[in-house]
C-alpha cells in the first residue's frame, strides 16, 4: 500500500531547456532525506506531455537508481496510444519502478469502455501495480466509479489517484471498490479532506517545495494527531493558492528555482510566469517560513 506524501516531481532543465540530470538526482535525494514517503517521476508536474520517450525512461530511471529502494517509485507511464502506456509501463517494470501512474486517456475522449478496455490491456500485457489516475480537468474524460470498480477487479489494478477536487468521490470509491483500494489524492488543497473520506495519502506539487511539511501533515494525521495535521494544512493554504495562479509546473518551478534547485525554465507551450505571480509565489514561500 503506498500511502502519506509522495511528490509529483517536476524535471529540472537547464536554461537551454534540456533535462538536468544532475540537478534531478540531487531533488530526488533531498526529497527522501526530507521525509517524503514516495516519488512520482513524470507525471504532468514533471512536464511529460514535452518529453521525448528517450527523456521520459531516462528521468524514471535516475529516480529509482538514486532511490534505491529507500522509498517506492511510482512512474509515470501514461499516454492517450493505449500501446504507447503499454511501452511505457513495460520500460517502468525493467527499471524496476514500484508501481506506474496511468493516466486516463487525454485528447481521444474515449467512452467510460474504452478507459475500461484501456487499463485492461496495460494491467494484462504488464505485471506491475497500477494506479489509474483521474484528473478530468486536463484529461476531459472522468472515469466513472462503476468503471473504477470493474478495474479493481483486476490484480494488477490497485488505487487511483483522485485529483477531482470532489470529496464525495472517495466515499463512493470506497464502497464500490474496497477498503484495500489505494486512494490517493492529486488535489493539494483537498489532501486531508480526501484523507477522511478514506484517502491514505496525497500526490502533492506542493511537496516539491515543502516535502518536510507535507510529509508531518500526512504523518500527524495517519497518527490521529489531528490538530498538528490541521495546523499544517491551514499554514500550507496560501502556498498551495500561489502555486496553482497559473498552469503548473511553472509556479512551483519557479519556486523551487528560489531554493536553488533548479531553473524555473520549463518548456513551450508553458510560458514563462507573469511578473504579479512570481511576486504572489515568492511571497507564499516566504509567509510558509520557506525562504530564508
Amino acid at each position: 500500500m503506498f500511502k502519506g506524501s509522495l511528490v509529483a516531481l517536476i524535471t529540472p532543465m537547464r536554461e537551454d531547456g534540456s533535462v538536468d540530470e544532475k540537478a534531478f538526482a540531487a531533488f530526488v535525494d533531498w526529497q527522501i532525506k526530507e521525509g517524503t514517503h514516495g516519488v512520482v517521476p513524470v507525471g504532468t508536474t514533471g512536464e511529460s506531455p514535452t518529453l521525448s520517450h528517450d527523456e521520459h525512461r531516462r528521468v524514471v530511471e535516475i529516480a529509482i537508481e538514486v532511490s534505491n529502494g529507500r522509498i517506492p517509485v511510482i512512474a509515470g507511464a501514461g499516454s492517450n496510444s493505449t500501446e504507447e502506456a503499454i511501452a511505457l509501463t513495460r520500460h517502468a517494470k525493467e527499471a524496476g519502478a514500484d508501481a506506474a501512474l496511468i493516466v486516463t486517456p487525454y485528447y481521444n475522449k474515449p467512452t467510460q469502455e474504452g478507459m475500461f478496455l484501456h487499463y485492461t490491456a496495460v494491467a494484462d500485457a504488464v505485471d506491475l501495480p497500477i494506479i489509474i489516475y483521474n484528473i478530468p480537468p486536463r484529461s476531459v474524460v472522468d472515469m466513472s466509479v462503476e468503471t473504477m470498480a470493474r478495474l479493481a477487479k483486476h490484480p494488477n489494478i490497485i488505487g487511483v489517484k483522485d485529483a477531482t477536487a470532489n470529496l464525495a468521490r472517495p466515499l463512493h470509491t470506497r464502497r464500490y471498490c474496497g477498503e484495500d483500494f489505494c486512494q490517493l489524492s492529486g488535489e493539494d488543497h483537498t489532501a486531508l479532506s480526501f484523507n477522511a473520506a478514506g484517502g491514505v495519502g496525497c500526490i502533492s506539487v506542493t511537496a516539491n517545495v515543502a516535502p518536510r511539511l507535507c510529509s508531518e501533515m500526512q504523518t500527524a494525521w495517519a497518527e490521529g494527531r489531528l490538530a498538528d495535521a490541521m495546523a499544517i494544512q491551514n499554514r500550507l493554504v496560501p502556498l498551495h493558492d500561489a502555486l496553482f495562479a497559473e498552469t503548473s509546473p511553472g509556479p512551483v518551478k519557479y519556486a523551487a528555482s528560489l531554493m536553488g534547485k533548479t531553473s524555473e525554465r520549463c518548456r513551450l507551450p508553458l510560458a514563462p510566469l507573469m511578473g504579479p505571480t512570481r511576486e504572489r509565489v515568492q511571497a507564499a514561500m516566504a509567509d510558509v517560513g520557506l525562504l530564508n
